[in-house]
């Protein structure tokens, strides 16, 4: 692994231009650790494009950079693109799967079964956060950490480790946190960014799916759903859904949580999370997603009885 972020480091030292991108419905971490790797490289005079399929959720508009986001791909050629925190390349985008003018491809990625699409793969499912992995790059590079990369990266590991209470949360999670608020991140000011700044139609959206509460398997599995018209009733979008899958897996007995998220009339979005005992991603694949041990997912075409049905069945054959 010191040799693929030496090569890497190497990469960077003899290129130019850099591409950027993370998945689709971007999450703290591939915003994160996407901006902080643009930082970081921009600081030491490269050239720097970051690309998201999809917009960037308003909760992480207080990042530096973020204005800087480019929902197309501008049309020149990139000595080196990077790839953060995908799991799957599909999941980048129709736009960026198809655009060709890149000379390497970096592939940066705490998932368990990544796909090894990158001319080097970074790939490390010890790691708490794909920001971990851009704070071993750049520290090998020998980048003095300013206070804009810093707070990227700090975004992009509390988000992904929970506020350090999920199992990931490992000792390098909280020495990179410490140097990072070394470097000037207020912990209190991110924390009150990300956790006590939500707008009011989140919680209204919270109130209609926390109804469709349903417990099975014996107890051992809870999940939640938000449909269409949920969010035409609050005028909320997909983007404040982030973290709702938490409310059925804290539930005291409950071992897997599911989310069903309703993307089209019969399109879902199926979310899974662990406690720690059950790897979601092995149903998750078999489903055709992919993800963590303790969160994964997968997307399921069809009606909502069906779909649930058919997630039922597996998650209690698993359990």
């Amino acid at each position: 692994m010191t040799e693929t972020i030496q090569s890497i480091v190497s990469e960077i030292r003899s290129s130019n231009s850099f591409l950027l991108t993370s998945h689709e419905g971007p999450d703290g971490d591939a915003v994160g650790s996407s901006l902080a790797l643009a930082s970081f490289l921009r600081k030491i005079g490269k050239d720097v494009c970051v690309h998201f399929s999809d917009p960037i959720p308003e909760l992480y508009s207080f990042l530096p950079g973020v204005e800087t986001v480019q929902a197309g791909i501008p049309e020149r050629d990139f000595d080196v693109a990077f790839i953060l925190d995908i799991g799957e390349l599909r999941r980048a985008g129709d736009e960026f799967c198809r655009f060709s003018r890149i000379g390497k491809r970096v592939n940066l990625d705490h998932h368990l079964g990544c796909e090894l699409f990158g001319d080097h793969n970074l790939i490390d499912s010890s790691a708490a956060a794909t920001g971990v992995l851009v704070h071993r790059i750049a520290r090998s590079y020998g980048y003095a950490f300013d206070i804009e990369t810093a707070l990227c990266l700090y975004v992009a590991i509390i988000t992904d480790t929970g506020s350090f209470r999920y199992s990931n949360s490992n000792k390098e999670a909280f020495t990179i946190a410490g140097e990072l608020i070394e470097c000037g991140v207020n912990a209190w000011d991110v924390a009150e960014q990300l956790y006590e700044n939500q707008p009011c139609k989140r919680l209204e959206l919270l109130a209609q799916c926390l109804p469709t509460l349903e417990l099975f398997a014996g107890g051992r599995a809870a999940s939640v759903t938000v449909t269409l018209d949920m969010y035409a009733a609050t005028g909320a979008g997909a983007e404040l859904t982030d973290g709702f899958v938490n409310y059925p897996r804290s539930i005291h007995g409950v071992e897997v949580a599911v989310f069903f998220r309703q993307l089209d009339v019969s399109k879902w979005k199926i979310g899974f999370r662990s406690k720690g005992k059950v790897n979601v991603a092995a149903f998750s694949r078999a489903l055709g997603g992919g993800g963590h041990h303790n969160a994964a997912g997968c997307n399921l075409d069809g009606s909502y009885d069906d779909v649930r049905s058919k997630v039922r069945a597996i998650v209690g054959s698993y359990l």
